[in-house]
């Protein structure tokens, strides 16, 4: 086996067959409960789990007598990792949903339901704006039906929605008063 076969880049063996501990520094983060952080730490277990895979099959695919001890050593190395990964795994909460792992099984990205997903939103979101667009259009329609056979009545309700939205848009500057006495205006468009 040559030298390149037993690097110690992912951990696992030393270069003259001796096992080298791994550091995946669990101790001082166990107490740091950040999910991103936590989801770092288990992505880059995987990471260092393919590495070892990667390790193993160069082992594997040029296996002789001599390079028996490196194999039980990589595959040792493999074991504790993937517990690792295990007990990293526990402290993130990442929900996948099962169509996910369909594509993946059936060998298609998963990405793909990803785009699916969003654009069945851009298809629902444009069913919604037709339909408020459309009842928007029923709305003024009505307005100007009943403005021709009704127009004071018309007159009046006009200045009471003028009304209901003045009070609207001061109750929502009075809620978005900043401490300073500051208030937050939202530009109108």
């Amino acid at each position: 086996m040559d030298a390149s076969q037993n690097t110690t880049g992912i951990g696992g063996s030393g270069g003259n067959g001796t096992l080298v501990p791994q550091t995946n520094d669990t101790t001082g983060s166990a107490a740091v409960d950040d999910p991103k952080q936590n989801l770092n730490q288990v992505i880059n277990s995987i990471q260092k789990t393919l590495g070892l895979i990667h390790q193993l099959y160069l082992t594997v695919s040029s296996f002789n007598a001599a390079s028996q001890l490196p194999l039980l050593q990589r595959l040792n190395a493999l074991v504790m990792e993937l517990d690792n990964m295990t007990k990293l795994s526990e402290k993130c909460n990442i929900q996948v949903p099962m169509e996910v792992f369909n594509l993946i099984d059936d060998g298609k990205n998963p990405d793909e339901f990803t785009r699916d997903v969003i654009n069945s939103c851009i298809a629902k979101n444009q069913i919604t704006k037709g339909k408020t667009d459309t009842f928007k259009s029923l709305r003024k329609h009505l307005l100007e039906e009943l403005e021709q056979t009704f127009p004071d009545e018309v007159e009046s309700y006009r200045d009471i929605r003028a009304a209901s939205a003045a009070e609207t848009k001061r109750l929502a500057q009075a809620q978005s008063t900043l401490p300073n006495g500051d208030v937050k205006v939202k530009p109108e468009l």
